[in-house]
């Protein structure tokens, strides 16, 4: 299987390391020049357009900040489109509305091409260590065709319903992670004010119910004070923004989601953008003027 893979940044590397480990032939691009060097040291055919990256390529993956970029990738001069041949699969694995997939899967639809709504979660570690959950929205007979690629990048792997399910599917995960990072953060901030040693008070009640998987990934970086991108606080904001949009347009209200968009908005306005999104902490501290002390007292 030959595979072309589009977006080298915190997450795309990663996953094509993965799949070179895994044997797969990639044609990688990135508007970066250092990001395809670097990957290309590794054994992946360094690529200079979308277009070149599709030729001859099986499958297409995509791992793209926005929606615009991907759109630009697949559409624009040099893009995909221009280069890919019918029978191929594109597996976007982008966080984007569930409108935009609908979108691209019929227009690939046109040119007989399958595609897939594939976003991911578990940030960069799971991307490293190739433990992924990868939520696909499309065609079953396309996912099967791609699930080598997408076994070496990922561990569960489920396939949710059509297209644009998979995008669905991912806005969802990003409430559960992002608001359950807001309330971590009050926790924290009320805890650490009263004088309480956070690492303690972490310790105590991450295996009872208040435990999760968010908690174990984000409470360290807040104890170290390490707030460098996992997940980055302007991806999380744009992915909620999705959120609410998609929450408009079935009548959904959105109360919770509403107020964690503010609080990135916010952080974003200080220039934390690029913070992780554990960053939360610092809108807390903020509003209580304290800081929770690094090691948590």
């Amino acid at each position: 299987m030959k595979i072309g893979f589009i977006g080298l940044g915190i997450m795309g590397r990663p996953m094509v390391l993965n799949l070179l480990k895994a044997g797969f032939q990639v044609k990688a691009f990135d508007v970066s020049e250092d990001a395809r060097k670097k990957v290309a040291d590794a054994g992946a055919i360094e690529v200079l357009s979308p277009r070149e990256a599709a030729f001859e390529s099986d499958v297409v993956i995509t791992m793209l900040p926005n929606a615009a970029i991907v759109k630009a990738v697949l559409f624009g001069e040099n893009g995909v489109a221009e280069g890919i041949k019918a029978g191929s699969v594109i597996v976007d694995m982008s966080s984007i509305s569930s409108v935009d997939s609908i979108f691209f899967a019929n227009e690939f639809a046109k040119q007989n091409i399958a595609f897939l709504d594939a976003p991911v979660s578990g940030g960069e570690p799971k991307a490293i260590d190739g433990t992924m959950s990868i939520m696909v929205g499309g065609n079953e007979g396309a996912l099967h065709k791609a699930l080598p690629a997408l076994k070496a990048m990922g561990e569960d792997i489920t396939h949710v319903g059509g297209s644009g399910s998979g995008s669905t599917t991912k806005l969802a995960n990003q409430i559960l992670v992002n608001v359950t990072i807001a309330a971590m953060s009050e926790a924290v901030i009320l805890a650490a004010k009263a004088g309480v040693d956070v690492e303690k008070m972490y310790q105590a009640i991450r295996g009872g119910l208040a435990g999760s998987t968010v908690l174990d990934a984000k409470m360290p970086l807040v104890l170290d004070r390490n707030f460098v991108a996992g997940g980055r606080i302007d991806i999380n904001l744009k992915d909620l923004t999705n959120v609410l949009e998609a929450g408009r347009e079935i009548g959904v209200p959105m109360p919770l989601t509403s107020n964690v968009v503010e609080m990135f908005h916010a952080l974003k306005v200080d220039g934390n953008a690029a913070d992780d999104h554990a960053g939360l902490i610092k809108y807390y501290e903020k509003l209580a003027n304290f800081e929770v002390p690094k090691g948590g007292k």
